[in-house]
């Protein structure tokens, strides 16, 4: 398999999954998900990305024509167990195509969902919102760390801690909170104390400092707190918090840059997100100003979009009696599933083609979209 012409370096796996996972951690999905590399070997040599909504056959083929042995997707095109793998389905056909062909699948699917920056994100910027915010944040995974050192190696540990993400809060980064206090102990016979001698209880003027991290960053926090202390015997606390996290979530919401009459937003929808049709509940009798959004589907958000007064409500997917639990409180705006992500791909393509300006990705060429309109 040869790499297309405008291919000009080539990457390790690892390295392009390394950015994606950065950006939406994979601790982030959802338990019924399936994120993360589906086929492949994360130390092969890739020779082009080609980015998609659905690793179907048709997109594995245009990965074989382009000469690239990398497919990142939005959906995991295995999301349960496969019993076996003989080719009686689509998803059984492309798994056997892609091994085949030494093509592997990366899909980050629900993770880029609940990211401050990911799918939702997009759709607001599609459709021009201001002063966004998750809808329905994650609670209960943060953690507080609290630890103690000396006055001279307190900026070097929080630049530490900073440096590996820990401090974010909203939109303010760095943060914590510093106390100054005494520390006592007597190092044993076997230690090669940083201050103080053996044998003998010390007394040393500490910081005592605190910070937030997210939970699926504990490895990297603790890491990073060990190698930039002084301590031979690092001491600090880890708390579990509820509060909620504003950086991760279902769902945004926004406000339009003016308020629209409903059926005029509803017109300017159907042209921004690109979609050939749009079902929604009937129009609500005032302007409408907030809007809410969920890629894919997004009917569970429908309760938290009326609590948080949205005006507008766009996803897709729902069912027909679903369109009651509007009544008369908002506007559910059904623009199709792959309506509603179609632009995840651009943030595939800006990671990648930022962080690696010299490797080949591209956006797919081929609908995915299994509905058709007439």
């Amino acid at each position: 398999m040869q790499p297309d012409k405008y291919n000009i370096s080539m990457l390790k796996l690892s390295q392009i999954t390394d950015v994606i996972e950065r950006f939406a951690p994979l601790p982030l999905q959802e338990s019924y998900d399936n994120a993360g590399l589906i086929v492949g070997n994360r130390n092969m040599d890739i020779s082009g990305a080609l980015i998609c909504l659905d690793s179907t056959e048709d997109v594995i083929d245009e990965a074989i024509s382009k000469g690239f042995n990398l497919v990142i997707a939005h959906h995991p095109i295995v999301f349960s167990g496969l019993k076996k793998i003989n080719g009686k389905n689509y998803v059984e056909r492309v798994v056997i195509k892609a091994i085949k062909n030494n093509i592997a699948i990366y899909a980050a699917h629900t993770n880029l969902d609940n990211v401050r920056l990911g799918v939702n994100a997009k759709i607001a910027d599609k459709i021009g919102l201001k002063e966004t915010k998750i809808l329905s944040p994650i609670k209960n995974n943060l953690k507080k760390l609290v630890t103690y050192c000396p006055l001279k190696d307190a900026d070097t540990i929080r630049q530490a801690l900073f440096h590996c993400g820990a401090g974010s809060i909203g939109n303010y980064n760095e943060c914590s909170f510093n106390a100054i206090g005494y520390g006592t102990f007597k190092a044993g016979q076997s230690t090669n104390p940083h201050v103080g001698k053996i044998g003998e209880q010390h007394k040393e003027e500490e910081v005592r400092i605190e910070t937030v991290f997210p939970a699926h960053l504990f490895s990297n926090v603790i890491k990073a707190l060990n190698e930039a202390h002084p301590y031979q015997e690092v001491a600090y606390d880890i708390y579990s918090i509820e509060n909620s996290n504003p950086q991760t979530g279902a769902g945004m919401i926004g406000k339009l840059e003016k308020p629209m009459n409903g059926i005029d937003f509803l017109k300017s929808l159907k042209i921004m997100m690109k979609t050939d049709c749009i079902r929604h509940s009937k129009p609500l009798d005032k302007m409408i100003e907030t809007i809410a959004v969920c890629g894919g589907a997004g009917s569970f958000l429908l309760k938290e979009a009326i609590n948080q007064s949205a005006d507008v409500f766009i996803t897709g997917d729902f069912k027909y009696h679903e369109f009651f639990d509007a009544e008369g409180r908002i506007i559910i705006a059904d623009i199709g599933h792959y309506e509603s992500e179609q632009f995840t791909k651009e943030i595939f393509y800006d990671l990648i083609t930022t962080n690696f300006p010299t490797f080949a990705a591209r956006i797919s060429e081929v609908n995915t979209n299994p509905i058709n309109y007439i």
